[in-house]
């Protein structure tokens, strides 16, 4: 084997190589589960502008980075009735942020479709819970709720 196809080989190798690092840093390195405080687990703003207030959730699973403000994903399940949920106040524009694959129980095109069909309504958790960043929490009529952070447009401002 000559110089020159050794030089390639080597070259392939270290590419790949540098592509597998990207990838697991991108995908895996930075995220962490994260602690909820009991009682506190996830909180909604109400439609009066009061401070948010803590609702009762279970089974509730989360990630997040701190490589990011926007890396934070949530799911879990809460009893709410649409009539309860009607004193929070709703998120216009909910745009879920698609999560890593490992992280199963949040699907944010599923998420996504159902707030365009109506068949699941957007809150708003906590406005600037990073500067420009607001979570965002969707919950569907059989209790199943998400989380994400999204940008607000307000950074800079």
């Amino acid at each position: 084997m000559n110089l020159g196809r050794v030089l390639i080989l080597a070259m392939l190798a270290l590419a790949l190589a540098a592509g597998a690092l990207i990838y697991w840093l991108q995908v895996y390195a930075y995220y962490r589960p994260v602690s909820f405080t009991p009682g506190r687990e996830m909180v909604l703003t109400p439609a009066d502008g009061g401070p948010p207030e803590a609702i009762a959730v279970r089974d509730i699973e989360g990630i997040d980075a701190e490589s990011s403000p926007l890396r934070f994903r949530a799911c879990f399940t809460m009893d709410a009735s649409p009539t309860s949920m009607a004193r929070f106040a709703p998120y216009d524009e909910p745009t879920p942020l698609i999560g890593p694959r490992w992280f199963s129980c949040y699907d944010a095109g599923v998420i996504g479709a159902a707030l365009e069909r109506g068949e699941a309504r957007a809150f708003l958790s906590q406005r600037d819970i990073h500067p420009g960043v607001d979570r965002v929490v969707a919950v569907f009529p059989d209790g199943r709720a998400y989380a994400w952070h999204q940008l607000n447009g307000e950074l800079g401002d």
